[in-house]
């Protein structure tokens, strides 16, 4: 077996997990939240002898270097260590937003390619650079280990030129590389393939729909993403927690020039300030469905407008793949909220969408259907877990 020590690394924390391989067994995950503000915190969970153990830290952690040590420490911690020295730590795989151009699939960490995904700072200010720190970190940290880049974007590069470029001079795709690259892609890879394993059909045509506080589409045709509903960055397409999702260009300049707002100031509005946040006062989808079912006037629209885009854009992937064989509901909101699965299928019914009412309030794990029996389009809830693709990814490139 091979220790896959995970990383997804945001700005002010550390996400990670221990994953052996191939038999996929999670050894350990945590998360180190608050670098470099007061009272950071450590949540560090083992799985020993078939019993889970959670020890939290409140510690002292300047930076993501600082992180990761406490990390390594509790990972050989004499009480609850999973390993004894963090050299058995043999490939580290990290989670990379944007690939840009440069990468359409996973590889080994090199100079050139630190380089090249310094040069993407510009395309993803907010998660490269600590993407790129945490394998500056991580290198330090568990010198043995081989690095491998995995890439958010990589899944999409699939797409066809018709579906990713814009229609603005050729000469800001040719000098700039403005195109749409897309998102969650780790998420809608992982997804797609469990639910062609499940259907048994490697032509299937199926749309991936990840809906958590970031929310993103895909259209998947024979395991090969042909369209995506996320641009050059991650606020165009669907309604989301704080983001506006597609919009009127017209609004950006009217907020600008008429109503006096900076472009900084726009950029915040629309990525931060919007969405269910804006419309409800509330990011967290608990929290307007809660609303929501006290009848509350802003809830009921948001939740009707959420749904609404959702719907519009199986329709356009409808189109795009020429039929739908399943559409798969992931991530935090599509696998917990049976109240957004079940407005977005509602009326659905010419597209061949039937949605069991019964079987949608049911939970279960793993890949659950939730359609009519009989229904041509198969309805699926399907668990996303993208540190158990990247530890795939990981493991099956070192093994080729």
């Amino acid at each position: 077996m091979i220790n896959v020590f995970v990383i997804n690394s945001g700005s002010s924390s550390i996400k990670y997990q221990l994953i052996r391989m191939p038999e996929a067994i999670v050894v350990c995950s945590g998360l180190v939240d608050r670098i470099g503000l007061d009272h950071a915190t450590v949540r560090h969970k083992v799985f020993l002898s078939g019993k889970e153990q959670v020890r939290e830290e409140t510690i002292n952690v300047p930076d993501h270097a600082a992180g990761l040590k406490a990390v390594a420490r509790l990972l050989t911690d004499p009480e609850i260590g999973v390993i004894r020295h963090p050299e058995e730590i043999e490939v580290v795989g990290h989670r990379v937003v944007h690939g840009g151009e440069s990468f359409a699939s996973t590889c080994l960490v090199t100079q050139e390619v630190m380089e090249k995904i310094k040069q993407l700072f510009p395309l993803a200010p907010l998660h490269n650079p600590p993407n790129y720190l945490g394998i500056e970190v991580a290198t330090s940290v568990f010198p043995s280990a081989r690095q491998v880049a995995v890439f958010d974007t990589a899944f999409h590069q699939t797409m066809p030129e018709i579906a990713f470029r814009m229609p603005i001079p050729n000469s800001f795709y040719e000098q700039h590389g403005i195109r749409a690259y897309g998102f969650h892609g780790t998420s809608h890879k992982y997804v797609s393939e469990q639910a062609i394993n499940y259907l048994m059909n490697n032509d299937a045509k199926i749309i991936t729909i990840h809906l958590g506080n970031g929310c993103s589409m895909a259209a998947v045709d024979q395991r090969r993403c042909v369209d995506t509903t996320m641009g050059m960055g991650p606020m165009n397409g669907l309604m989301m927690g704080t983001r506006a999702g597609d919009i009127d260009q017209s609004v950006i300049f009217h907020l600008v020039n008429q109503l006096g707002y900076s472009l900084e100031d726009v950029n915040i509005i629309l990525n931060k300030k919007s969405g269910m946040l804006g419309l409800t006062g509330h990011s967290d989808m608990r929290d307007v469905k809660a609303e929501y079912l006290n009848g509350k006037p802003d809830a009921t629209l948001a939740y009707a407008m959420y749904a609404y885009r959702i719907k519009k854009y199986i329709g356009a992937y409808a189109a795009v793949l020429n039929g739908i064989d399943a559409i798969v509901f992931t991530a935090g909101v599509g696998e917990n909220d049976e109240l957004t699965r079940s407005l977005v299928c509602k009326d659905m019914e010419y597209l061949g969408i039937q949605l069991d009412e019964t079987r949608n309030t049911l939970g279960s794990k793993g890949v659950r259907e939730i359609n009519k029996e009989g229904a041509s389009v198969k309805i699926l809830v399907v668990p996303t877990n993208e540190e158990l693709e990247i530890a795939r990814q990981s493991y099956a490139l070192l093994n080729r």
